[in-house]
């Protein structure tokens, strides 16, 4: 609508302006002395006020109604006088220096222009989120035994094995059964660089499988997937207020106030004085350069912007008082597991005994027996050997023992795998290097062969390779960094140390978690909480700010105000550099937009007359015209911001880690 407005309101100003004969007198041309041609503004600016001007007008009536002075009114005051002193010139009911058609149309014009930017901008963020719509195939190809179905994906079911092709998009959120591909997943997390998935790794619906293809099995369907929860946050992301846009409404109304009684005491003090024509002049003069579209576009047009480059990021905002709130936080607290973890078991050393076999060989022997088992231990080492590319022999008579392990024939020869339990039954002895391995809380397993032990295998939560970027960055920001989980003393230790954390909080039951949050802001710390557990909900809530992983649970994002798209806590540097890009723009243009009103109306009001400066008409239309122009350009600054999480590189350390 705006954009329609705009461009009939425009075509209308350009020769109501050029046949203005104030404004031909001000830039310095003649007008052709044609017939009828000096009733052109008149026409064409009564048809700009009435039609054009109309959603200011009746946003006018509204405020009036609802006793809220505001922006609407002081734009719909400020065309209003124009248009009424416009006529009463035209009319010769009023000096000729109020023929102001000019004025009038670039007031509507400029107007229009600035709602058209801000509503192109709010329009651009609900399109950045809605697209992802678009980004689930049309058909899927769902594999029936020896035969592939094509089905929609609305049809798909959870346990269904989906095929993606080479260049694909995945129809569902799902895990990976067979193959590997570097994953486009720019469209959720905002990352550009390609991610390596492989088996046992999660995939969601959206994402593009850009160099092979894939068997995935489907996790989630319909509004369970990760693309339904992002579209879902769009009303909460585009609903909510801020501080910032509260004090712009209120300096709205303050202005009115202002503009109002400035034209009075103006028009009082030039009759005083003996001048009465020149107080009506600078009465009208005041009201109209009162106009404050520019303060009406600097808050929204940054929240606007700032909500879509977020989105654009992977990061939505769905309190945008967490965001704001984010500049000023100077504690960041981890849940560990599933945050800066990947909240699954994996293999993280395979040690031979000596004399026996190799440590590929301990591997592929342990996978092999627990090929058959669900558990995530299981599962973890078949996941290991797989990434080893080692081929698994079948295994026979498999069995499992709760407390000691798996047993299985393979290749002819009897395997166990195990903990302590194992090696108390069969009255061996674990290897030396186990004692090590229990000091950094890894889940020990052994691998026997024919009753003998030839491997151990340490097993334990893996720690995410952006982790320890994402550390350092905020240490080099000055912001304490604290991890807390319900992992025992020396699981939480390692991970610590490992990540350089400031401080750890282990063993931290989840009703717990709040109190350790509160305990931290009683400290007069301003916490953000980063978390993704049902479990962590309750920390979330009590948090300054609350984050929650796009990856978790309902409830975790249910308490939380922003929520990450990706699993990369690297992200939450993006909040921050994003929250103080906003609040720097917000100042700026809310320093500019109130400023010019501020100084402008006293100029315009003649405070200044007694030294021979009186601020023109024209100048205040060309400086309220510039001071919208600058608050739009500033605005539009935001989108320059690099907030993809890669331009924090993992460390080489972590890396080789």
């Amino acid at each position: 609508m705006f954009r329609r407005l705009f461009w009939g309101s425009l075509v209308l100003a350009v020769p109501t302006v050029l046949l203005s004969r104030m404004f031909a007198d001000l830039v310095g041309y003649q007008i052709p002395d044609v017939p009828g041609i000096s009733g052109v503004p008149p026409v064409l600016g009564t048809i700009v006020y009435l039609w054009f001007g109309r959603p200011f007008l009746s946003g006018a009536v509204a405020e009036i109604s609802s006793r809220r002075p505001g922006m609407m009114l002081l734009v719909a005051l400020a065309i209003t006088v124009a248009f009424g002193a416009s006529w009463g010139a035209t009319l010769e009911i009023l000096p000729h220096h109020l023929d102001f058609w000019w004025e009038l149309a670039l007031l509507v014009v400029i107007m229009l222009l600035g709602h058209w930017i801000e509503m192109r901008s709010l329009v651009r963020t609900t399109s950045a989120l809605d697209s992802l719509a678009t980004l689930l195939p049309d058909e899927a190809e769902r594999a029936e035994g020896d035969e592939v179905v094509v089905v929609s994906p609305a049809d798909l079911q959870l346990g269904d094995v989906i095929i993606v092709r080479p260049g694909g998009s995945i129809a569902a959120d799902g895990r990976v059964v067979s193959g590997s591909a570097s994953m486009d997943e720019s469209m959720i997390t905002g990352e550009s660089l390609p991610v390596r998935r492989d088996v046992g790794d999660t995939v969601v619906a959206g994402t593009i499988a850009t160099d092979s293809g894939l068997r995935v099995e489907v996790t989630a369907v319909g509004e369970q997937t990760a693309l339904a929860g992002i579209q879902k946050l769009v009303a909460d992301a585009q609903a909510s207020s801020s501080r910032a846009q509260r004090l712009a409404d209120k300096a709205a109304g303050w202005l009115f106030w202002f503009a109002l009684g400035s034209a009075v005491v103006t028009f009082i003090v030039w009759a005083l004085i003996g001048l009465p024509e020149d107080g009506l002049i600078r009465t009208i003069t005041v009201l109209v350069i009162a106009c404050p579209h520019a303060l009406g576009l600097a808050i929204p047009l940054v929240i606007s912007i700032s909500t879509e480059r977020a989105a654009r990021a992977g990061v939505l905002v769905k309190d945008r008082l967490a965001m704001e709130a984010m500049r000023s936080v100077d504690t960041v607290l981890f849940d560990k597991t599933g945050t800066l973890t990947k909240g699954q078991p994996t293999v993280t050393a395979v040690e031979p005994a000596p004399g026996t076999l190799s440590a590929d060989e301990v591997l592929r022997m342990a996978a092999a027996a627990e090929a058959d088992s669900e558990h995530p231990l299981a599962r973890a080492i078949v996941r290991a050997a797989e990434q080893k590319r080692l081929t698994l022999p079948p295994a026979d008579d498999f069995s499992s023992h709760p407390a000691e392990g798996v047993t299985a024939t393979v290749e002819g020869r009897t395997v166990h795998v195990g903990g302590p339990g194992l090696l108390a039954r069969e009255g061996v002895r674990e290897l030396p290097v186990a004692d090590e391995w229990r000091t950094q809380g890894a889940i020990i397993l052994h691998v026997l062969v024919d009753g003998v032990v030839v491997g151990g295998l340490s097993l334990a939560d893996e720690i995410r390779v952006e982790s320890r970027a994402a550390v350092d960055a905020l240490h080099e920001r000055g912001i304490e960094v604290v991890m807390i989980t319900g992992d025992a003393e020396a699981v939480a230790t390692t991970v610590g140390a490992e990540l350089g954390i400031d401080r750890v909080y282990a063993g931290v039951r989840p009703e717990d978690k709040a109190s350790k949050v509160a305990q931290l802001q009683h400290e007069g710390r301003t916490v953000a909480m980063v978390g993704d557990g049902v479990n962590d909900a309750p920390a979330l809530a009590q948090a300054d700010v609350g984050i929650a992983i796009g990856a978790g649970t309902d409830v975790a994002i249910g308490s939380a105000g922003i929520i990450l798209a990706s699993d990369d806590p690297r992200a939450v540097l993006s909040i921050i550099d994003l929250s103080n890009a906003t609040y720097r723009k917000s100042i700026q243009n809310l320093a500019w937009g109130a400023g010019y009103n501020l100084v402008a109306v006293p100029l315009a009001a003649g405070v200044l007359a007694s030294i021979g400066f009186v601020l023109p008409m024209s100048v205040g239309a060309v400086l309220m015209s510039a001071s919208t122009v600058v608050v739009a350009l500033n605005a539009q600054l935001l989108r320059r911001l690099d907030l993809a999480p890669s331009r924090l590189a993992p460390t080489d350390h972590h890396q080789n880690a």
